[in-house]
């Protein structure tokens, strides 16, 4: 009887275990075959995970690429009240110049009486009420300012000239033919409308366009990417088509 129950209090321990053991390993294969899952699901997952170029690269910002500070705040309307002035002094210039039929040189005569006005005003009032007439505020524009403005205006057109001439030298077709495009479309723009108008266009998409670009960026860069494919596929065949047949100068040899 003693044999039966030790040899029964063995087999109890044994299973019990036996049922640890395989509670064990169950839990270890099942972790393991989580975690191939989960490997296999983010290895699914990256292919699925498509790279967008950036129009302007990744790294920098839509506020980075307008130049920061005050300009890029008002183009992009962090700063809504310095926006909206400006917008509504360019509407205004250009509802006088256009509407209303305003001329320059008359603009500039009206604002020059009406500063001669104030001034002589200014002067005779205060002469008679006060013994001591306050001096009218001076305006002048100190030789650094116009050395900065003349220095800068010399450097973007240099460099606009330089930009010209490698466009000109016929080195990149692509981007002569893309200037030559773009000079096309501006002059047909401009058949449409006078230099105002198109300008005050252009200052209207300036205050715009950034702002839909940086809410929609994701989108705007898919919808260019889709374009410049094909806008290359397209010249690829105007170059099959054209340009290859076009004939070119063979360079001479040079006899030794």
């Amino acid at each position: 009887m003693a044999d039966n129950a030790a040899g029964e209090h063995e087999s109890f321990v044994d299973s019990v275990k036996e049922k640890i053991s395989e509670t064990f390993h169950g839990d270890d294969s099942s972790s393991s075959s989580d975690s191939d899952g989960k490997g296999k699901k983010s290895l699914s997952l990256s292919p699925m995970k498509e790279k967008v170029n950036r129009l302007f690269g990744k790294e920098k910002s839509v506020h980075e690429i307008l130049g920061g500070g005050k300009p890029a705040d008002i183009l992009l309307w962090r700063n809504k009240k310095s926006s909206i002035c400006v917008l509504g002094v360019a509407t205004l210039i250009w509802a006088l110049f256009e509407w209303i039929e305003y001329h320059l040189l008359s603009l500039l005569c009206h604002v020059l009486i009406i500063v001669l006005g104030i001034h002589f005003l200014w002067s005779n009032t205060f002469n008679v009420i006060y013994s001591r007439c306050p001096q009218f505020p001076q305006v002048a524009i100190h030789e650094d300012t116009a050395l900065q403005i003349a220095s800068v205006l010399r450097f973007e057109i240099n460099k606009s000239l330089v930009v010209l001439r490698e466009i000109a030298s016929g080195k990149d077709l692509k981007e002569f033919l893309a200037v030559i495009a773009g000079l096309w479309i501006v002059s047909i723009a401009g058949s449409c409308c006078n230099l105002l108008t198109l300008i005050y266009i252009c200052f209207v998409l300036l205050l715009t366009v950034p702002l839909l670009y940086e809410r929609q960026k994701d989108q705007i860069d898919v919808l260019i990417e889709k374009a410049e494919g094909e806008l290359k596929k397209q010249y690829e065949v105007f170059h099959a088509k054209v340009l290859s047949k076009v004939p070119r100068g063979q360079k001479e040899k040079k006899f030794a």
